[in-house]
């Protein structure tokens, strides 16, 4: 069966919405394109197409031709980081010079225009302006032409381009209108000006589209260039980290970035993992320790092996998984993109319209007002805040979710989430640590004797295969003195294990496998046990020949965050469930817990998608929380998907959403994300479409029969421009709003 391809490209020469619009359906066009997706705010494309039947190399044919471009990734980021940057300091020079020249043209429209060969003056000045520092509108504007399409460079290049060749035949042929017995008006100013200001708002609006990827820059920051390599003789070798392979060993030194997944196979460190997991207190690391690429090694060195390189890295994934989210649309955008497809052909079509109402009502100016009434028409419905209205704010959430450890896999997760009334919890991992702990022992003896009996609950535990036995080694901690070894050992499976030391023996085991030991247990430890079998913990017993020496309470501990997460929740409206394959004592401890009534327990993996679907029937948004692996059914099923987990594969894969630090209290975040970035994309298209709605018309000329008003070109382009800064600039105001 043969398979899709889905890969990310960057795009060069985007101008506006409709750009980008143009650039989706030549692609779409393409024969084995399944699917085309452009986002303007960061100039790339996502493209879905059958590698048997497609080319990329026809991908990059098809755009150069409507005068854009496509980097394929032989040209790599760097390549595209540069053109960038070139493109940014040549608008830079162009605005400068086009500002330059431009402001002498006002002047004298304004103040002098009666001076000797004012018009003249002005003609030398604007030439350079239209014709050499606006030339990539008229450039673009011609090859969209070509194809029978229209964008914004199509609105800016007709509407200077009409008031530059009237004004050019006003100044050399003057006589034309004296004898009609009207004055040659020139708008040498308005064509130079809204030039101008055009390209003012696009540095403005690059540079700000510049700061709504910065997560991805800073994610990519976090890869290492190069790596110590030690051979098999020993010898220590600096590579670049693009030739490691599977199975090498690394050496890393204290301050060192980690350059890929691994393993720890000689060495401890402590290590800060903040940047994968988000959480801030560094980790100890020893032999058999998973370091993770994008880390920062903090005080010791330590070799380990390669495990996962290049694109298979957890950093690498979380970066794919950015891209991909700040690339996608959420639903409002596909609505708005098709509003922009018909934008630029209906704002013609008005022009047109305003022209020759002026001409037929006119009088003694018709021409001159049509001739206004038609630029300003094309040059204040530039579409450009419309297309930038949704993914400008879409980038910055998904960053702001990034940095918070909250990673959204798609534009359209991100816009559901704030319609979630239901989240369904899954128990181990999720609510609670997802391991056994110690969580209470308490013994019968004192002092140094004590102290002499942990040693030899240490060996023994440290002996047993039970899974529980590493819980009492971890929370004992013995790490010096001479280690007790047991003469003999013995295990019963599912009871507990004899010890035998000199000629005492030692049992550790559950209640009956301690009486039938004939241990004598008294009535305070058997209250201490019954009490905590009720909170649903196992307890287990250590004894020496018939004395009982301590008892001890196990259980999958509940995280610290886990109760105010869930109260968080249910504070914004929100039915919590939590769902569990465990028993119905030990649900309802952790259920009481953390402060939930609704739980369900021995639930199979198929029953929490089954439970999905009723709340679903019930007209529930549901965002459905768990580890991704047993989950994944039930992941499937819910409208919105959270992984819990320190960005395992399975949990990215099958998420929208993944929340790297395990910590709950992301969840109610992540909604008060979703809400704020819905909230800023409703405003930007309020502003957008009121911008467009109210200045159309006065553009048009409708103020005029009451209040003689005329919309001049150049304040128009000034307002075309601070639209589209407006409206990223609300976006960039998502950095700085709070999640708690």
């Amino acid at each position: 069966m043969k398979t899709s391809v889905k890969k990310n490209f960057p795009v060069t020469g985007l101008s506006c919405a409709s750009c980008a619009i143009s650039v989706e359906s030549m692609l779409k066009a393409q024969s084995g394109v399944l699917d085309a997706s452009v986002n303007y705010a960061n100039s790339s494309v996502w493209v879905e197409y059958m590698p048997e039947t497609a080319s990329v190399a026809d991908f990059k044919t098809a755009i150069q031709s409507i005068g854009y471009d496509l980097l394929i990734e032989d040209e790599g980021h760097d390549h595209q980081e540069e053109l960038q940057q070139i493109h940014y300091k040549k608008l830079k020079t162009n605005t400068l010079w086009a500002s330059l020249l431009a402001f002498p043209v006002v002047v004298i429209a304004m103040f002098l225009m009666y001076m000797p060969y004012a018009n003249w003056i002005m003609l030398v000045l604007s030439t350079p302006v239209i014709v050499w520092f606006g030339r990539g509108f008229f450039v673009n504007a011609y090859k969209q032409a070509q194809h029978g399409k229209a964008n914004m460079d199509t609105l800016v290049a007709l509407s200077t381009g009409i008031a530059y060749l009237f004004s050019l035949f006003s100044t050399f042929f003057p006589e034309f209108w004296h004898s009609r017995g009207q004055h040659p008006h020139v708008y040498f100013e308005a064509a130079a000006v809204v030039i101008a200001f055009i390209l003012l708002g696009k540095v403005l609006e690059e540079r700000a589209k510049s700061n709504t990827s910065s997560a991805i820059k800073k994610l990519i920051g976090l890869q290492s260039n190069t790596v110590n390599l030690i051979h098999d003789n020993g010898q220590e070798e600096e590579i670049p980290v693009s030739q490691v392979k599977v199975g090498y060993r690394l050496l890393v030194k204290p301050g060192d970035k980690i350059p890929v997944d691994g393993e720890i196979v000689s060495g401890s460190s402590f290590i800060d993992e903040s940047t994968i997991t988000g959480e801030s207190l560094p980790v100890e690391k020893e032999p058999g320790g998973k370091v993770f690429a994008g880390t920062i090694n903090q005080k010791g060195s330590f070799v380990f092996v390669a495990q996962k390189v290049g694109g298979e890295t957890i950093l690498a994934q979380i970066i794919k998984m950015v891209q991909e989210a700040q690339g996608s649309k959420p639903p409002v955008q596909k609505l708005v993109d098709q509003i922009a497809g018909i934008f630029v052909p209906v704002v013609m079509v008005i022009a047109v319209i305003s022209f020759v109402t002026w001409m037929i009502l006119g009088g003694d100016n018709a021409v001159t007002q049509a001739l206004l009434a038609m630029v300003s028409v094309l040059v204040i419905a530039c579409p450009c805040a419309l297309g930038l209205a949704t993914p400008t704010a879409i980038m910055v959430g998904m960053g702001k979710g990034a940095e918070n450890g909250i990673l959204i896999k798609d534009a359209e997760s991100l816009e559901l989430s704030h319609k979630v009334n239901a989240v369904v919890l899954d128990k181990t991992g999720t609510v609670t640590e997802g391991k056994p702990a110690v969580t209470d022992m308490a013994w019968t003896v004192s002092g140094d004797e004590k102290a002499a009996l942990e040693q030899m609950l240490y060996a023994i535990e440290l002996q047993s295969e039970h899974p529980l036995a590493e819980a009492v080694t971890a929370s004992l901690k013995i790490r010096s003195g001479e280690r007790i070894v047991p003469d003999k050992f013995e295990s019963i499976t599912g009871r507990g294990v004899a010890a035998h030391y000199g000629n005492r023996v030692y049992l550790v085991g559950n209640q009956k496998f301690l009486t039938d030991y004939r241990v004598s247990i008294p009535e305070s430890s058997l209250a201490r046990m019954k009490a905590w079998q009720h909170e649903a913990k196992t307890v287990i017993c250590f004894a020496r020949d018939t004395e009982l020496l301590a008892v001890i309470a196990i259980a999958d501990q509940i995280k610290e965050t886990s109760a105010k997460a869930i109260a968080d929740l249910q504070n914004q409206g929100i039915e919590v469930y939590m769902l569990t394959g465990d028993n119905e004592q030990t649900a309802k401890a952790v259920a009481r817990k953390v402060g939930l009534k609704n739980f369900k327990a021995e639930v199979m993996p198929s029953d929490k998608a089954e439970f999905i679907q009723q709340l679903q029937r019930q007209g529930k948004v549901v965002a459905m929380v768990g580890d991704g692996i047993n989950d994944s059914h039930a992941l499937a099923q819910a409208d919105v998907s959270i992984a819990m987990g320190k960005g395992s594969d399975i949990a990215m894969d099958v998420a929208k959403m993944t929340i790297i630090s395990s910590d709950l209290q992301l969840i109610p975040r992540a909604i008060r994300l979703s809400k704020q970035t819905v909230r800023t994309i409703h405003e930007n298209l309020f502003w957008a479409f009121i911008y467009n709605l109210i200045g159309i018309p006065i553009a048009a000329g409708i103020l005029f029969p009451i209040w003689g008003f005329m919309l001049n070109p150049m304040i128009a382009g000034a307002a075309m421009a601070l639209s589209s800064v407006s409206v990223v600039s609300n976006s960039l105001r998502l950095k700085f709003k709070k999640l708690d």
